[in-house]
C-alpha cells in the first residue's frame, strides 16, 4: 500500500515537471551520452589491448582503437560537463515550478491563516520537502537511466564477443538494476520518519522565534531549547537509519559490479588462450557499468526520501479549500450594495454558532458601523464577506448576486480590507503599497499616502518609497504602519472598505487621530467600520450591534 502511494505522489512529482520536461528530457540525454561515451572509451580501450596481445605487436585494428580514444576523450569530459550543467538547471527549474505551485495551494486552502498549522511545519515543507524532491530526477532518474543504457551497451557489445561472456557480465549488472525497486519499500518508511523529524525540527526552531518575546518574558527560553535539542536528535537518529539502509544498497551494487568483473576473469581462465581477446574487453566493459552502477542503489533510498516529502507536500497542499469555487460563476455585477439574509455559521459542526439569523443592508456608499464585544463575531463578517468562509444558512448578496456564486478574486477584487493586524512586509514601502495594486505607478502610491496622512513621513526617509520597511513594519511606529497599511487599502480599487479594529493597539491620541483620516480617506467608497465602541469623530451612517448572532439597531 505504501508503495502504491509512494508511485502516485512521485508520478504526481512528475506532473507539476511537464511544463519543465525539455529541460529534463535533455538532462537525461546528457547523462545517457556520458556514460555510454564511458562505455565506448573503456570497449575501444579494451579492444587495442586485447589486439596488442594477441599479436604482439600494434596492428592496424589496435592503432585504429586507440586513435579513437583521442576524441572520445574529449566527448566524455565535455558530456558530463553538459550533464552536470542541465541535469541541475532542470532541477532549479522544476523545484522552482513546485514551490509556487504549493504557495498557490496554500493561499486557496488556509485563506483565513495558517490556524492549526504550524508556521515552522509549513515552511519546512516549502523549504527541506521541495528540495528533497531533486533526489527524484537527479538521483535516481537521471542515473536509472543512464545505468539502463550503459547495461544495454555492454550486453550489446560483449554478445558480439561471446553470448556466454555477455550473460555472465551483464546477468550482476542487470541486477544491480532492480535494487532501487528492492530497496525502496524499506527506505520509504525511514524516509517518512526523516521527513517527519525534519518538520518537527523546523518547528521547534522557528516557532519559538516567532514569539521570541513572549519565549522570553516566560522565561521558557530553556524549555524551547530543551526542545530544540529533543527535536534534533530525533532527526539525527532517523537520519542515521536512513543512511544506514543507503549504505547498505551502496555495498550490494558494489558486490553485484564485482561479480560483473570476477565472471569476466572466470570466463577468461575458463575458456583457454582465445578467450584472453573478449576477456579484457569484458573486464574493460565491466569497470565502464560498474562506474555507472555504483550510484544507483542509492537511487532506491532517494526515491523514497522523494516519496516521503511528496507526500508531506500534498498532504498540506490537498486540504480542501474551506470555499469552493462556484463551478459555472455567474457575472459580475454591475452594483455593489451588499445584503445579508438570514446568514448562519459555525466555525465547525461541534462548535456554537457564530451567527444564528444575521440580516444587515449597506447600499452603495453607505457607512455601517458593527459593534460588538470580542466573540461577537465581527471579524468573523469580514472572512465571509471576503470569501474566506461561507454561511451553512441564508446568503449574502453583492451588487443582487449570490457571493457562493461569484469567484473569490472577482468579488475580493470589490470588497478591500483593512484588518487589525494588517501587515508590512520586510520590503520597500513602494512594494508593500503594490501588493494592493500591481501596475500602479509612483504618483498614485504618493495619493494613496497623501490620503492616508503618511505621506510626509515618507518624504522625510532619505530612500523615500524605497525605504525598507522592516519585518512585520518594525521601522515604523504603530500609528505610521497603520497608515502605510490604509495606503495599501486605498490602492485597491474597491467599492467596498472593511474597516476591522482599525485603531486596535494605538493610543488614544493615535487612534482618534487615525480615526478622523479614515473619514476623508474612505470618501466615495462604501465601509464597514468593524469596532468594540465609537469613539465619535466616525460618523456612520447606520449602527448595528452583533448581539447572540444578529445585528441589532443600536441604542443610545
Amino acid at each position: 500500500m505504501r508503495q502504491a502511494l509512494i508511485q502516485t505522489d512521485l508520478i504526481r512529482v512528475l506532473g507539476l515537471w511537464r511544463a519543465r520536461r525539455g529541460w529534463l528530457l535533455g538532462g537525461a540525454a546528457m547523462a545517457v551520452l556520458a556514460a555510454l561515451a564511458g562505455v565506448a572509451l573503456l570497449a575501444l580501450a579494451g579492444r587495442g589491448v586485447s589486439e596488442g596481445l594477441r599479436s604482439g605487436a600494434l596492428t592496424g585494428a589496435a592503432v585504429g582503437s586507440l586513435l579513437l580514444l583521442r576524441p572520445l576523450m574529449a566527448l566524455r569530459p565535455g558530456a558530463r560537463y553538459l550533464e552536470r550543467l542541465v541535469t541541475h538547471s532542470a532541477t532549479f527549474r522544476a523545484l522552482a515550478d513546485t514551490r509556487i505551485w504549493f504557495f498557490r495551494r496554500l493561499a486557496e486552502r488556509l485563506p483565513a491563516g495558517l490556524g492549526l498549522r504550524g508556521a515552522g511545519d509549513l515552511l519546512g515543507r516549502l523549504v527541506s520537502d521541495v528540495e528533497a524532491l531533486d533526489g527524484l530526477y537527479l538521483r535516481a532518474l537521471v542515473p536509472g537511466a543512464a545505468a539502463i543504457a550503459v547495461v544495454l551497451a555492454v550486453s550489446v557489445l560483449l554478445g558480439a564477443a561471446g553470448p556466454a561472456l555477455a550473460a555472465i557480465v551483464a546477468l550482476p549488472l542487470a541486477l544491480a538494476l532492480l535494487l532501487p525497486p528492492l530497496l525502496a519499500p524499506g527506505a520509504a518508511r525511514a524516509a517518512a520518519r526523516v521527513a517527519k523529524a525534519r518538520g518537527g525540527l523546523r518547528a521547534a526552531a522557528v516557532d519559538p522565534l516567532l514569539g521570541l518575546e513572549d519565549t522570553l518574558a516566560a522565561n521558557a527560553e530553556p524549555r524551547a531549547a530543551a526542545r530544540l535539542e529533543e527535536a534534533g536528535r530525533a532527526l539525527a537518529e532517523t537520519q542515521d537509519r536512513l543512511s544506514r539502509r543507503s549504505a547498505w544498497g551502496g555495498a550490494s551494487g558494489g558486490l553485484l559490479a564485482q561479480a560483473a568483473l570476477l565472471g569476466a576473469l572466470g570466463y577468461g581462465l575458463a575458456g583457454g588462450p582465445g578467450a584472453v581477446g573478449a576477456t579484457i574487453i569484458g573486464l574493460f566493459l565491466a569497470l565502464a557499468a560498474g562506474e555507472v552502477l555504483a550510484a544507483l542503489p542509492r537511487a532506491g533510498t532517494a526515491l523514497a526520501a522523494a516519496g516521503a516529502s511528496a507526500r508531506r507536500l500534498f498532504d498540506a497542499a490537498d486540504t480542501p479549500a474551506p470555499v469552493a469555487e462556484p463551478a459555472s460563476p455567474a457575472e459580475a455585477p454591475r452594483g455593489h450594495a451588499l445584503r445579508a439574509e438570514g446568514v448562519r455559521f459555525a466555525w465547525a459542526p461541534d462548535r456554537a454558532p457564530v451567527f444564528e439569523d444575521l440580516s444587515f443592508e449597506l447600499p452603495e456608499g453607505g457607512r455601517l458601523a458593527l459593534l460588538g464585544p470580542s466573540g461577537a463575531g465581527k471579524s468573523t463578517l469580514a472572512s465571509l464577506l471576503l470569501k474566506l468562509a461561507a454561511p451553512q444558512e441564508g446568503r449574502l448578496t453583492l451588487g443582487g448576486v449570490d457571493l457562493a456564486a461569484l469567484p473569490a478574486d472577482a468579488v475580493r477584487a470589490r470588497i478591500a480590507c483593512l484588518t487589525q493586524d494588517a501587515r508590512l512586509f520586510d520590503d520597500s514601502i513602494a512594494a508593500n503599497l503594490r501588493l494592493a495594486a500591481p501596475e500602479a505607478d509612483d504618483a498614485a502610491l504618493w495619493r494613496a499616502l497623501e490620503r492616508a496622512g503618511v505621506a510626509d513621513v515618507v518624504r522625510a526617509l532619505p530612500e523615500g518609497l524605497g525605504t525598507r520597511c522592516g519585518e512585520g513594519g518594525a521601522r515604523f511606529s504603530g500609528g505610521q504602519g497603520r497608515r502605510l497599511a490604509l495606503a495599501r487599502a486605498l490602492l485597491a480599487p474597491a467599492d467596498i472598505l472593511i474597516l476591522d479594529e482599525p485603531g486596535a493597539g494605538l493610543d488614544p491620541s493615535a487612534e482618534r487621530a487615525f480615526l478622523e483620516t479614515l473619514e476623508s480617506a474612505t470618501e466615495g467608497r462604501s465601509v464597514i467600520l468593524i469596532a468594540h465602541r465609537l469613539l465619535g469623530v466616525e460618523r456612520p451612517t447606520r449602527i448595528l450591534r452583533l448581539v447572540g448572532g444578529r445585528a441589532l439597531p443600536a441604542m443610545g
